[in-house]
């Protein structure tokens, strides 16, 4: 114990906690940033080419315009003439925006006002030359509105725009050069960036390591030393009985706590191996009315008041006590008040020469409920059946809903629990065998992962945030990425035509359901390395399939069974599809992969 009543490795843990904490929220705020400064100068980068293929136009503008006009000599028919005209005319309109629209921007086409020192210095030298070609179009276009215009009429303006053609060509071409050149030295910033924040990214992540990893490691260490150090002082302190009996009365006092912590969140007790109870929580006893416990109960006798019951108990125990198990348990309470309970059996050694089970449940009677009420209303006939099916289908899934957000709460207070089962591991460790002692903590770190990444899991199987924030389209993207992370299978997911409204939320909780269960599937039983989730819709219909290179199977065979692995996923999907009167088509063949199609209309 430290001074301050925590525990030491629940210290180091804490200490731990808050070192990586920072550590990640470094390495985030690095990529925020760099994603930020990155979009930002690409924004500014989205118009160069339009800027560069306008400026380039003007070029082929004024050409097309000269070419135009000077035709008018070679044309003495008038018919002719206007047909010029016009051309000039639409001619010198586009050349006109374009060039006003280079110089002080516009939405339609495209061209902000972002103009360079350089490349306004040389729009300046370019409009006197711009306004005396103008200037002779349009006096051109002005004669040829009177008829019988003759040649030498307009002689005067043609040659001053076959004169100023030159060197507006010469200085157009110097400005989109210098566009080009801008555009040339944007990227090359860019890339100068993304060095840059890279290396500082690495420097982050070096001074991470030095300032961080580094004296975490350091810390571990001390811990260890200290754990030794306090091995030593425990041993000394043991030819003393009055000293001994101190640190018994600490230890009472700290598995005291950690039992109250327990006790009140999770559905839990321990037993023998012979089923006597060694310790039911607080939580535990309110369920089962029970006030004070007699020495040497059996457990199977507090779980229920039926005989049936707790021999069916006591069998599950036995049989199970060496491997573990999980399930559901029928109980009955005082009052004669029958419960369900989805329970764990876990086996456990607190130390080398003793042997307990932690028994972890929670109750799932409304759950029950609504499964024994499925079955009973099948044995009903077809019209009832009819008429109530979406009444029960609503009941499930309601059920099913809450009880995994009851699940999700349960997984999250039970992490104090695991980590006091690490924490009783710990203090088992022999210090004096030093190879066993590095084998086991090896053991340790492997079980801590797995129990992260079983925590992750569960919790990730839970209703997500992205399906009630943002609709299906972003659920199910989330849902197929963190499969694929996970599992380390290729999960695909392809909206084919851009769908991405929103539906009424139960019908998004359905859709998500079924295509989570149809995914499972594909991973648990299917064997398969590729998955791929495609949707399309049209104007009454939503369509989701879900494809896999798995071993497939029989359809035929699987609509015959009525529970078990499979069997029980089946019929829920069914139940959900038509609660929201949607279709389910299943197509598979040995060897071929399988195919899962969901028809919803919208």
């Amino acid at each position: 114990m430290t001074k301050n009543g925590n525990s030491l490795d629940q210290r180091t843990f804490n200490k731990l906690s808050r070192l990586y904490m920072i550590a990640l929220s470094a390495i985030a705020l690095s990529v925020i940033i760099s994603q930020v400064l990155v979009r930002n100068h690409l924004e500014t980068q989205k118009s160069d080419s339009t800027v560069i293929n306008v400026a380039g136009r003007q070029r082929m503008l004024s050409q097309k315009l000269t070419k135009e006009i000077v035709s008018l000599l070679v044309s003495s028919d008038e018919k002719n003439r206007i047909l010029l005209k016009n051309k000039i005319t639409e001619t010198l309109h586009l050349w006109e925006l374009s060039h006003y629209s280079l110089q002080n921007g516009n939405d339609s086409l495209g061209l902000p006002k972002q103009n360079s020192d350089k490349i306004k210095n040389k729009f300046i030298a370019i409009n006197p030359v711009f306004d005396t070609i103008q200037k002779a179009s349009k006096s051109i276009i002005n004669k040829l509105e009177n008829s019988n215009v003759s040649n030498d009429e307009l002689t005067s303006e043609i040659k001053k725009v076959t004169s100023n053609e030159g060197a507006f060509l010469l200085i157009m071409d110097e400005i989109v050069n210098q566009y080009d050149l801008e555009a040339e030295e944007k990227v090359v910033w860019l890339r100068k960036l993304e060095v840059t924040l890279m290396g500082l990214t690495l420097l982050i992540l070096f001074g991470e390591l030095l300032f961080i990893f580094w004296p975490a490691a350091k810390s571990v260490k001390a811990t260890l030393s200290d754990l030794l150090f306090a091995e030593k002082k425990a041993k000394k302190m043991a030819f003393d009985a009055d000293e001994l009996s101190l640190s018994k009365e600490k230890s009472i006092k700290e598995l005291r706590a950690l039992s109250h912590a327990m006790d009140e969140t999770l559905l839990f007790a321990r037993i023998s191996p012979s089923g006597s109870l060694i310790h039911i929580g607080n939580k535990f006893s309110r369920l089962f009315r029970l006030s004070k416990i007699k020495k040497e109960v059996f457990f199977w006798h507090v779980l229920s008041t039926n005989e049936n019951e707790q021999l069916l108990i006591e069998d599950l125990i036995n049989k199970y006590k060496k491997t573990g198990w999980q399930g559901e348990v029928k109980a009955t309470i005082k009052g004669d008040v029958g419960i369900w309970l989805e329970m764990s059996i876990v086996p456990y050694r607190p130390t080398e020469d003793k042997s307990e089970l932690l028994i972890i449940a929670s109750e799932i009677t409304d759950r029950k409920a609504a499964q024994i009420e499925i079955e009973r209303l099948v044995k009903k006939n077809f019209e009832e059946k009819m008429s109530q099916q979406k009444i029960i289908s609503s009941k499930i899934i309601e059920n099913q809903e809450k009880e995994q957000n009851r699940i999700a709460k349960d997984v999250h207070d039970g992490i104090g629990q695991m980590l006091t089962g690490l924490k009783y591991n710990l203090e088992s460790i022999n210090m004096n065998d030093i190879d066993k002692t590095t084998i086991k903590i090896e053991h340790l770190k492997e079980l801590t992962t797995n129990i992260i990444k079983g925590v992750r899991t569960a919790t990730f199987n839970l209703t997500p945030p992205e399906l009630s924030d943002h609709g299906i389209v972003p659920a199910i993207t989330k849902l197929t990425q963190e499969l694929g992370r996970l599992t380390g299978k290729e999960i695909m997911f392809y909206n084919k035509t851009g769908f991405n409204d929103r539906l009424d939320s139960l019908v998004e909780i359905n859709i998500y359901r079924i295509t989570q269960e149809a995914i499972n599937n594909a991973i648990k039983y299917a064997d398969s390395s590729h998955i791929l989730v495609s949707l399309s819709h049209s104007k009454n219909i939503l369509s989701i399939v879900i494809d896999d290179d798995g071993q497939g199977f029989e359809p035929s065979k699987v609509k015959k069974v009525k529970n078990g692995d499979g069997g029980m996923g089946m019929t829920f999907m069914k139940e959900r599809i038509k609660y929201i009167d949607g279709r389910l088509f299943l197509n598979s063949e040995l060897g071929k992969g399988t195919r899962v199609t969901l028809n919803i209309p919208i």
